[in-house]
């Protein structure tokens, strides 16, 4: 039997068996290697680090746009960065938007996953609210007029193509293309193993938000089977609204979700002391908000 190994973290590593080899090639700005699996179905894998698979993806999916679109509550239009797997990009169109403009630097990695993932974005990419992009986020944000009132940056680790999408910089400049209440949700890496980068995330983006909150979603095929998820808006209380308020909102979605609930979406904020960045501990107004029942 052959494996894949990923070995993304220096003391650790995860294994997966090969069943098949769908795509194995370098694009112009990554490797990229797409197989099936026996227990977790078609895996997509960037650079040798686990993207994705069929079995567990939408949990990924799910929290990064629900969350702040649900917390929103009235997303009129939304931009993906990255995402080019088209998972992020069905789950915002599950909504009432009027436009999901997606921005992803690779377009071969739209094509390999169109062809060999297509339930991952389940035609998507056709709907005719979707606007596909591809090129390079930072210059999109730096270059566009649009504003937006979500903007989901569904990006691989900052390493590679994914390494401009982390900075002060573009957090700020994203910050300008928000309407007034928007939200932003950034992905931050496995928390267990990399503490340090989601308390990079979040002190940066506290440079341009006044609200920053990070929130946790199990995904078994990430380091350690979790992931952590940063959200950000004008206020920290926006970002949870009251039970009530959620359940309302997520009405129109009753049954279209896998992973996501209200509940579930109150309950990923509730971070146990290991995985509370140091600004959340040492800043006085947070004390209590990621507490259960607040």
């Amino acid at each position: 039997m052959k494996w894949f190994q990923e070995t993304l973290y220096e003391h650790h590593a995860q294994a997966l068996s090969i069943g098949a080899v769908l795509h194995q090639g370098r694009t112009a700005f990554q490797d990229v290697l797409i197989f099936e699996n026996a227990l977790f179905g078609k895996v997509l894998v960037l650079d040798g680090v686990v993207q994705l698979t069929e079995r567990d993806n939408h949990i990924y999916h799910e929290m990064i746009a629900h969350v702040p679109l649900m917390a929103h509550g009235a997303a009129r239009d939304v931009l993906i960065i990255g995402g080019g797997d088209g998972g992020t990009l069905k789950e915002v169109l599950k909504h009432p938007v009027e436009r999901a403009v997606m921005v992803e630097i690779d377009g071969e990695v739209i094509a390999l996953s169109r062809r060999h993932l297509p339930a991952v974005s389940d035609g998507a990419f056709d709907d005719p609210r979707a606007s596909v992009l591809v090129m390079d986020g930072t210059r999109y944000i730096a270059e566009t007029g649009d504003k937006f009132d979500v903007i989901i940056i569904d990006s691989t680790d900052p390493q590679g193509p994914g390494e401009p999408l982390f900075t002060p910089a573009f957090y700020a400049a994203c910050r300008a293309r928000l309407r007034p209440g928007g939200m932003i949700a950034v992905q931050s890496g496995a928390p267990f193993f990399q503490p340090e980068e989601l308390e990079t995330v979040c002190g940066r983006l506290s440079g341009s938000f006044a609200g920053v909150r990070p929130f946790l979603a199990p995904v078994p095929t990430y380091a350690g089977g979790m992931l952590a998820l940063v959200a950000a808006g004008d206020s920290r209380d926006a970002l949870r609204p009251p039970r009530e308020v959620l359940q309302a909102r997520f009405q129109p979605l009753e049954g279209r979700t896998r992973y996501y609930t209200p509940e579930v979406h109150r309950a990923a904020f509730t971070l146990a002391p290991s995985f509370e960045p140091a600004f959340l501990r040492e800043d006085p107004a947070s004390e209590g908000l990621l507490k259960t029942g607040s």
